[in-house]
């Protein structure tokens, strides 16, 4: 990809300008040494194209995808997970041959199955998931220091081209990831354990406090609720989109429950310490490993 390099990228196309998607576009426009010349956005409502447009995430929005790629060195896709694999062979179709895309699904191995089936696609993906975002959603909340030190997961295959590998590398260091490379299937049943699963236990906790019981909860509902907060049916795909995965992840989390039932009923003291330090455990690598960051949740994808 010759208009490219480490510090500055030609023409990136943005499909699905939300939170995500915006944060992309300030990271490249942010500074006096922009990291990229043309930043372009595609969506289906130009109303929000211009509230894009207007808080700095792009330079110019466009509802068609064939015309807003046509010129792209890089398209990163940023829709829903149940439309990544969709947008990605529609833009392949249209953008130019050495351009690279991507995405920012938080589920991979559906999506990278669907658009390796394509032979125009496949020669232009790089599967990758930002694990950086937030229970609000939509460009307003677009911050250009998202990623900045958050994970980048990239899922190359063996049938992805090492060129755009590399410039997958580039782009995602570029707005300031830090990477991590996985096969798809690994990153999905990891962030089943990581994300989706406890995005279904803050949801379910919430849907237990109402009425009388909500002037009752205080630090503890909070902070173990607020990812609850989420878009639902952006939620809804990406459960459905990682079901397998989400189903062992549960599955091995009522084993745990039910460890803890049993300690609870026998009055083990010993076993709920055990059952409770291993947890605390963990939290503390959890902390050391992100001290001094503001931890979000995963919702990628708008």
């Amino acid at each position: 990809m010759g208009t490219a390099s480490l510090e500055r990228f030609g023409t990136v196309a943005i499909v699905g300008v939300g939170l995500i998607g915006g944060s992309i576009g300030k990271a490249l426009r942010a500074g006096v040494h922009k990291k990229a010349d043309h930043v372009i956005g595609i969506g289906r409502d130009q109303g929000r194209l211009a509230e894009a447009e207007q808080v700095g995430a792009i330079d110019q929005g466009f509802t068609d995808i064939a015309a807003g790629v046509a010129q792209a060195d890089v398209v990163v896709i940023c829709t829903p997970v149940d439309r990544v694999a969709m947008d990605a062979i529609e833009a392949a179709q249209h953008a130019p041959g050495h351009a690279l895309i991507t995405d920012a699904g938080s589920t991979k191995q559906a999506i990278v199955s669907a658009v390796e089936a394509d032979p125009i696609a496949r020669t232009k993906f790089v599967g990758a998931h930002p694990i950086a975002g937030s229970e609000r959603s939509g460009v307003a909340f677009a911050r250009e220091d998202l990623f900045r030190g958050r994970v980048c997961v990239l899922t190359a295959t063996e049938h992805t081209p090492v060129s755009q590998i590399e410039t997958a590398r580039r782009f995602w260091k570029t707005v300031g990831a830090r990477l991590v490379e996985l096969d798809p299937t690994s990153h999905d049943s990891h962030l089943a354990r990581t994300s989706h699963l406890p995005h279904v236990l803050a949801a379910a906790q919430a849907a237990m406090v109402g009425g009388e019981l909500v002037p009752l909860a205080a630090g503890a509902y909070r902070d173990v609720t607020r990812v609850a907060g989420a878009d639902a049916s952006l939620w809804t795909a990406i459960f459905l989109e990682n079901r397998r995965a989400v189903l062992q992840a549960l599955d091995d989390y009522n084993e745990r429950l039910e460890e803890f039932r049993a300690a609870l009923q026998a009055s083990d003291v010993r076993a709920l310490t055990s059952w409770w330090n291993a947890g605390q455990s963990n939290r503390r690598v959890f902390d050391a490993q992100n001290s001094g960051e503001s931890i979000a949740t995963e919702s990628s994808g708008e």
